[in-house]
């Protein structure tokens, strides 16, 4: 299998192999075909010089799929990177196949989504009326998630998109828990793992139900005292779980280094990589993505799931580990269930499904033609296969007055 990735030259870094270039290369002050990228002045050749070249992902690092030149045929069959080998192989236990239909699914997840929202809503009020929680009924919550993720993971992708359109009704709490567990089952923990993974990102911020909903609502810059009391929901998350009931260790260590970052920029501790349990990263990933693509009261301009992909992907190695980065793009893939997107031809469909080998070329639901009218019958485009067809543009949440919960329920 091909392991070369035909780029532009403003995705290279440092660290990347380049194989082939846009013209021969003794146009190039170099004696070799073929060069590692070690420095600056390296980097800032092949970018004088050359528009387009090739990186051999498998003598460095792998470009950022956002610079991946797509109507490349090369690129359909590009390795999977990291899928055979990478740093939590050593975590591998279990392998999950799709059991359950979309179709099928996608009404069971509905309809969890509902009960779920509800069940924790109360169980944060009766916190807040300084109650315990039911950790019973949220063990019970936990579990059925995990159970549509591991019979179809698209279903709950989809449900979350939908209910993102509603800017009231979205539980984060709940999105990151199925992002979580979305994780978990990619990199073959345990069911047993997976479910303590999903419950610690359904409560992981816990810690603020004591902040105020003016500080926790603000849209203006917060002082120092405003962020450090923020920060605290850490510590009081942690404290708030010590005195429940059958709350797994993992849970609250997972609970408490949620926020610490692979190069140690986070808090509250300020741990890197090596020192974070995995739980704690796999938390951070989570939280991160769907704080991205989430509507916030201090954030203007909300990311679809493709920008926030390119986002992380430019922090791998920075803020999160970088095979970690790599699984979680295997696990939803670069233009994430549920985008919208428009074709080169102008037609504009609802990303459905995606290729593990051939990760820019997913299966799209067409529901508006050429001229952006409305279809009756909606039809699927899968771009693994039409390699004559490719992706012009993602497209913003609502785009052209699109409704989710028309076209898959």
């Amino acid at each position: 299998m091909k392991t070369e990735v035909k780029t532009k030259t403003d995705g290279l870094e440092i660290g990347m192999f380049v194989s082939k270039i846009d013209r021969p290369w003794m146009e190039l002050p170099v004696m070799l075909e073929g060069m590692m990228i070690s420095s600056n002045k390296d980097l800032e050749m092949f970018q004088s010089y050359c528009d387009v070249v090739h990186i051999d992902t498998s003598k460095g690092k792998t470009p950022s799929p956002m610079s991946w030149i797509s109507d490349d045929a090369q690129l359909d069959e590009i390795q999977v990177i990291g899928e055979a080998s990478h740093s939590f192989s050593q975590f591998y236990k279990e392998t999950y196949k799709t059991t359950s239909s979309l179709d099928n699914e996608i009404n069971i997840a509905q309809n969890l989504y509902q009960s779920l929202n509800n069940i924790i809503s109360r169980s944060f009020e009766n916190l807040r009326a300084n109650k315990k929680l039911d950790m019973k009924l949220i063990q019970e919550s936990v579990i059925t998630t995990v159970e549509s993720t591991l019979r179809n993971p698209i279903a709950f992708r989809l449900i979350l998109e939908l209910q993102k359109q509603d800017k009231k009704f979205y539980n984060r709490s709940l999105g990151t828990s199925v992002w979580c567990a979305q994780i978990g089952r990619q990199l073959g923990l345990e069911k047993t793992e997976i479910y303590q993974l999903a419950m610690g990102g359904m409560l992981l911020d816990i810690g603020k139900i004591n902040l105020s909903q003016a500080l926790l609502n603000k849209t203006e810059p917060l002082n120092k005292q405003e962020v450090n009391l923020v920060h605290s929901h850490v510590d009081e998350g942690v404290r708030i779980l010590v005195k429940q009931d059958d709350v797994p260790h993992s849970v609250m260590r997972m609970v408490a280094t949620h926020h610490e970052r692979f190069d140690g920029s986070g808090y509250p501790e300020g741990l890197k990589d090596k020192d974070t349990p995995l739980f704690g990263k796999i938390a951070g990933l989570a939280d991160c993505y769907d704080a991205m693509i989430s509507n916030r009261p201090f954030v203007s301009n909300v990311h679809s799931p493709h920008e926030a992909i390119s986002d992380l992907y430019s922090l791998k190695g920075k803020l999160f580990n970088d095979d970690l980065i790599e699984q979680f793009i295997q696990t939803i893939g670069v233009y994430p269930t549920g985008s919208l997107v428009e074709l080169q031809t102008g037609e504009v469909g609802l990303v459905f499904s995606f290729n593990r080998s051939k990760r820019l070329r997913p299966t799209v639901l067409i529901v508006l033609d050429k001229e952006k009218n409305a279809l009756s019958n909606y039809y699927q485009v899968d771009l693994s296969i039409k390699t004559q067809l490719s992706i012009k543009q993602t497209l913003p949440r609502g785009a052209y007055n699109i409704d989710i919960a028309e076209i898959i329920l």
